[in-house]
């Protein structure tokens, strides 16, 4: 009977650890499923020189991470608002205006605070609130604009990328 007994609770145990697991992996599975994508806006030269914008999910691995990308720094700033701008005005700007200029090096832009918006040929505004990630790539060409809104100031974080780095990811064209 003890013997019986034995076996049973072994039984059980095992039972027990073989739901658990199951259990485990398919709320793994699910989390995998319903994760959020991480979607960066990359600013870049088009054949045309000019500045053209695309939004790219980047890859990311089994634990929800992209590969280690090498930087060479990292800079936090405070941007006042730029005067007369306006985040209700979706006009292109005039080509001949100032302000375009382009990217000091390739590197990512995130707004930690504050908002603003990258504008890039074909008067396609780029609008980045807190958590947005620029990857900043027009060092040539015509440029972009940046403005920012206020009435706050908008704190940013600045991360120059290493020569070489490459962001994967799927490509989706930025239109008005």
């Amino acid at each position: 009977m003890r013997f019986k007994t034995q076996a049973l609770v072994r039984v059980l145990l095992v039972g027990c650890f073989i739901a658990t697991s199951l259990r485990a992996i398919d709320h793994d599975v699910a989390m995998a499923q319903g994760r959020k994508a991480v979607v960066i806006t990359r600013i870049f030269t088009g054949q045309d020189g000019l500045a053209h914008a695309e939004d790219i999910e980047l890859n990311l691995n089994a634990r929800g991470a992209t590969d280690m990308l090498k930087a060479t720094g990292a800079e936090f700033s405070v941007r006042p608002p730029t005067a007369g701008a306006n985040p209700r005005n979706t006009a292109a700007t005039d080509p001949g205006a100032p302000g375009w200029h382009t990217g000091p090096a390739r590197q990512f832009v995130i707004t930690l605070s504050g908002n603003s918006e990258v504008e890039v040929s074909g008067g396609v505004h780029v609008a980045a609130g807190p958590g947005h990630i620029n990857l900043i790539e027009d060092t040539t060409g015509k440029g972009h604009i940046t403005r920012n809104f206020g009435p706050d100031d908008r704190i940013a974080l600045t991360i120059p990328l290493a020569e070489g780095v490459v962001i994967e990811g799927v490509r989706k064209p930025r239109t008005r």
